[in-house]
C-alpha cells in the first residue's frame, strides 16, 4: 500500500533536457527514483503546470537515473509540454498499469508513430535478456522519424530492423501493420509486441490469429483517475489504466466488440476510432 500510495504522490521535478526526435517528436528527460523501476510499457501521468494532466508512455527507463518521455505534438497538452525547456518543471505520477511482460524468444515488435517510443525500452530490455528481436517502425513521412540510430543498437541484423513510411519517403513504402504481416508469413516468431494506431494493431493481431502467435498489445484511451474509479478509459469489462495499458490476446478477445472500433470521449460518450 506505500509503494502505491508513493507512485500515485505527485512529484515535482525539473526537465534535464528537451530533445527534438523529428518534426513533431521531442524526448524530455527528468530524474525520478520511482520511474527507475518501471516496467516498459508501462505509463505515467505528466502534469503540465496550469494546463492538464496527460498520460505518457516511458520511452526510456534508468539510464544513469535518468527516465524520458518521449511526446508527439496533437493538442493543448502536448503543445505546451513542446515549449518547455531544460528546468522547466512538471509533475509526474506513477508508473500505472500493466506493462509488456517480456519473453526471453524470437520477439517481432510492431511500432506505428509514437508508438515506437513505447516498444524501444523493451527492445532493449529484451536484448539484455538475450532474446532474438525483430522490429518493424512505421511512420507517416521521412520527417516523422524517429529512434533509428538508438534502435540500431539493439537490432543488430540489417533484416531486423525495418524502417516502413506511408509516402515511401525513408525507408520501405508502406504501413507497418503490411510489413509485420509479411514478415510473420515469411519468418517464424515466438511472440509479437505492438503499439501504435489502433487500426494498426487490428491488423497485426488478425494475422497473429492466423498463425496462433501470441500478441501483447498497448492500447490507448482516455485516462483521467488513473487508479480505476472513473471509467473513462473502460474498454468492454477492463479499464486501460489499470489492467492495461498492455493487453494480451486473451484479454483482446474479451473486448474484441469495441478494439479498434470504439472509445469513449472525455465526456463518456463512445465514439469511432
Amino acid at each position: 500500500m506505500l509503494a502505491r500510495h508513493m507512485e500515485n504522490r505527485l512529484r515535482v521535478v525539473p526537465l534535464i533536457e528537451a530533445r527534438t526526435e523529428a518534426e513533431d517528436v521531442k524526448s524530455f528527460s527528468f530524474r525520478d527514483g520511482i520511474c527507475t523501476s518501471a516496467i516498459p510499457g508501462q505509463y505515467v501521468m505528466v502534469w503540465i503546470p496550469g494546463v492538464d494532466e496527460i498520460p505518457m508512455a516511458l520511452s526510456t527507463i534508468d539510464r544513469g537515473g535518468i527516465s524520458e518521455i518521449t511526446v508527439r505534438r496533437v493538442g493543448t497538452a502536448t503543445q505546451a509540454l513542446h515549449k518547455q525547456r531544460r528546468g522547466s518543471l512538471i509533475g509526474i505520477r506513477g508508473p500505472f498499469g500493466f506493462g509488456f511482460r517480456p519473453v526471453m524468444a524470437n520477439c517481432l515488435l510492431v511500432g506505428g508513430g509514437s508508438g515506437v517510443a513505447s516498444l524501444t525500452p523493451l527492445a532493449e530490455l529484451l536484448a539484455g535478456m538475450g532474446a532474438e528481436i525483430s522490429f518493424v517502425a512505421g511512420f507517416r513521412s521521412r520527417p516523422n522519424v524517429f529512434f533509428v540510430n538508438r534502435l540500431q543498437h539493439v537490432v543488430h541484423e540489417t533484416r531486423d530492423l525495418l524502417v516502413t513510411t506511408d509516402d515511401g519517403s525513408y525507408g520501405e513504402k508502406g504501413f507497418a501493420s503490411y510489413w509485420a504481416e509479411k514478415m510473420l508469413r515469411e519468418r517464424a516468431f515466438d511472440i509479437v509486441y505492438v503499439c501504435g494506431p489502433e487500426a494498426m494493431m487490428v491488423k497485426v493481431f488478425e494475422e497473429t490469429e492466423r498463425t496462433g502467435i501470441p500478441l501483447q498489445a498497448s492500447l490507448e484511451r482516455y485516462i483521467k483517475c488513473s487508479v480505476g474509479l472513473c471509467g473513462s478509459c473502460a474498454i468492454g469489462n477492463l479499464r486501460i489504466c489499470e489492467d492495461g495499458p498492455v493487453l494480451d490476446s486473451d484479454q483482446l478477445h474479451k473486448v474484441i466488440e469495441e478494439f479498434g472500433k470504439l472509445r469513449l470521449d472525455p465526456a463518456g460518450k463512445p465514439v469511432g476510432i
